[in-house]
């Protein structure tokens, strides 16, 4: 009898492992960003909740497409400015397109992080705050609303990905053209994968970024904090004032999409753009009066140094000052309406290299 009760707990103990054991493997297939909770080939909606703190809680809605194969983990964010609709409308409609049974590994698709300004209309800035929503990363538990979001997204999103692209655009009053960045980080591997990456995403212009904070700790940008903590990310911009044209929202899906092909991560070869321009460093016309802006040019009209862009006008329609290139390059964009104010930014200049492999000094002030 004592042999027969040492066998069955034998063979439960056997049974309680197996049992333990199949719980763990699915709990492995199972991947969680907020409360969207995906099983492997599945695809979950949910949200990353911000918690109330000096200001407003804040819901951050959020898509997990869990693939029917293991492999990258790919996270694709927009709207950190709410009103840069392309971008948002973008990967609103990859959550839908996306098939979890044709994808190896998995998707994280943040469409909308800066809820409040997209409600209320609010260009640049989180209204609950009044801070920028790409500028406060990695982010902290203590601050306002925006500290709070940035602490969640970069644990919640950056700590789980494997690579990033963030999604911008021309916000309310910007006339932009498409164009991506491409991060160098002076780690050689990193950032040969973001340069093909970038050039998978098949958006011509595409600007050398090599002045970015390199302490994980005081990352500011998004997709800076991912490519601090040693993940190939990049960013990339198409619409402009306010618009959503079908041109400009193709070319963010299909770089996403192309991007994940170069990543295994869909079937299919990707497309790699081929010859584009290299943008060196980015030169910042700004207005040193207040008053009202008429344009004298068009996102994408190359321009020479010296070449007039544009002029300020008081109220009653006396010229108060010219606005004129710093250097020759293009256009990236314009200021989109007549309000201007001292400081602000009339137009960014591209200053275009020849050599692809020379790194850029781009002004911070053209980061998104």
């Amino acid at each position: 009898m004592p042999h027969r009760l040492v066998l069955l707990a034998i063979l439960l103990a056997i049974l309680l492992l197996g049992l333990a054991a199949a719980a763990l493997g699915q709990s492995a297939t199972t991947f969680t960003v907020g409360t969207a909770s995906a099983a492997r080939g599945q695809k979950a909606t949910g949200a990353i909740e911000v918690p109330a703190g000096s200001d407003a809680a804040l819901s951050i809605p959020v898509a997990v497409v869990n693939g029917a194969k293991p492999g990258a983990v790919l996270a694709l964010v927009s709207g950190a400015h709410g009103t840069e609709y392309t971008s948002i409308v973008a990967l609103e409609k990859l959550i839908g397109l996306l098939d979890p049974a044709e994808i190896t590994g998995t998707v994280i698709i943040v469409p909308l992080v800066n809820v409040p300004s997209f409600e209320h209309k609010t260009p640049h800035v989180n209204p609950v705050d009044g801070k920028s929503m790409n500028r406060w990363y990695p982010g902290k538990m203590d601050g306002t609303e925006t500290d709070r979001a940035s602490y969640m997204i970069t644990r919640q999103v950056v700590e789980r990905c494997d690579h990033l692209i963030d999604l911008h655009g021309g916000d309310l009053d910007e006339s932009l053209r498409p164009y991506s960045y491409w991060t160098v980080t002076g780690n050689a591997k990193q950032d040969a994968m973001s340069r093909e990456m970038v050039l998978a995403f098949g958006l011509d212009h595409i600007i050398i970024s090599a002045d970015r904070p390199s302490d994980p700790n005081a990352s500011r940008y998004l997709e800076n904090t991912a490519s601090t903590r040693g993940k190939p990310s990049i960013t990339a911009e198409a619409g402009h004032g306010g618009t959503v044209e079908t041109d400009d929202l193709n070319a963010l899906i299909n770089g996403c999409l192309n991007v994940m092909r170069f990543l295994k991560m869909l079937p299919g070869a990707p497309a790699i753009i081929e010859h584009p321009v290299w943008i060196e460093k980015v030169a910042t016309v700004a207005s040193d009066q207040t008053g009202v802006f008429y344009p004298l040019v068009r996102r994408g009209t190359y321009v020479e140094q010296g070449m007039k862009v544009g002029y300020v006008t008081d109220y009653v329609g006396k010229t108060i000052f010219e606005a004129r290139a710093p250097a020759a390059g293009v256009v990236l964009y314009v200021c989109a309406v007549p309000s201007m104010t001292k400081g602000a930014t009339i137009a960014n200049i591209g200053v275009v290299t020849r050599d692809p492999a020379k790194t850029g000094q781009s002004h911070s002030g053209a980061i998104r």
